[in-house]
């Protein structure tokens, strides 16, 4: 994600994470040089901010992915070896140890988490190469505006493209404005397609992040193929964001390796992030449908919700 989001300003979790959790940072004594710090005040850092002992906090997410790759189908003696230790066997016995099974035998999955140990601080091992931050609980209730928000972004988004669908090809990928970037990152949207195109690409991005998926496929930009890329991707962003409200985890953090320098990610915000702009993208679709003549809605929320619940 690291082309969507400014780097400046990195934050101390990212700092102490990066030394904890670097590739080639095997020691407590390589982890406190990366920082520019002696190993005993490295360590007095690391347990302060997170509760855990740098060694100890390596550690366990290196079992946690290690835990996630044997069941995607890694073997164990790569697995083993990936995650620092000098043999299967040393490994086989953390392992068993960690998670009350031998790594030849790991559990089905049946939810993202399925890999995560217990943790002081939240932080847990997030596929494919990224880090979650739990936020702790604060007893807070789900949220039911933002998930309103959000199932009408979907299908708001939905209609828009179904309305695209019935567009003149040439109107459809018409340049209405050369220099129009909703933002710098994503290039050029003058026209329906493009701007149709990276309102559903975000969703797409955004879902594989959360969900630990490769980075997703670019398909086709044409209607059809928008509504079908849309249908596969709104059920489960979604599914997400409802999950989130019912567990009040709005302060989870995602910290992304894939960037780089790897960048943390607080979940409200990438909910936020996604809606502000999907709104803009929608009622700027609707300014240029109305050009070519086409009748659409004001994309009312309260319009919606009358529709839905009359």
């Amino acid at each position: 994600m690291t082309e969507h989001q400014s780097t400046a300003g990195r934050d101390r979790l990212r700092e102490l994470l990066d030394a904890v959790l670097a590739e080639d940072n095997r020691t407590l004594t390589a982890m406190a040089g990366d920082a520019y710090a002696s190993p005993w005040h490295f360590t007095r850092q690391v347990s302060r901010g997170a509760g855990e002992s740098p060694v100890a906090l390596r550690r366990r997410v290196e079992l946690e992915r290690a835990a996630w790759q044997l069941r995607q189908g890694a073997g164990v003696t790569d697995v083993a070896f990936a995650a620092g230790y000098e043999s299967v066997e040393g490994f086989s016995r953390a392992f068993t140890r960690a998670f009350g099974r031998t790594p030849g035998r790991p559990a089905p999955a049946r939810s993202r988490t399925d890999h995560w140990l217990p943790a002081p601080n939240g932080i847990h091992f997030h596929p494919p190469t990224s880090l979650w931050v739990a936020d702790p609980p604060q007893g807070r209730g789900g949220d039911e505006v933002t998930a309103l928000l959000v199932h009408h972004d979907l299908e708001d988004t939905r209609a828009l493209l179904v309305t695209a669908a019935e567009l003149p090809e040439e109107e459809y990928r018409r340049v209405r404005d050369r220099e129009l970037q909703v933002l710098p990152w994503d290039g050029p949207e003058g026209t329906l397609a493009t701007l149709l195109e990276h309102q559903v690409w975000t969703t797409e991005v955004w879902l594989a992040s959360v969900e630990g998926a490769d980075h997703p496929h670019r398909g086709a930009d044409d209607p059809a193929a928008l509504l079908a890329r849309h249908d596969e991707a709104a059920p489960r962003w979604l599914a997400f964001v409802r999950d989130v409200s019912r567990r009040g985890a709005w302060g989870d953090r995602l910290v992304d390796a894939l960037c780089d320098p790897p960048e943390s990610f607080v979940l409200s915000s990438v909910v936020a992030h996604v809606l502000t702009y999907g709104a803009h993208r929608r009622q700027l679709a609707r300014h240029w449908l109305r050009t070519t003549g086409v009748a659409v809605d004001a994309g009312d929320p309260i319009e919606w919700l009358s529709r839905r619940n009359p």
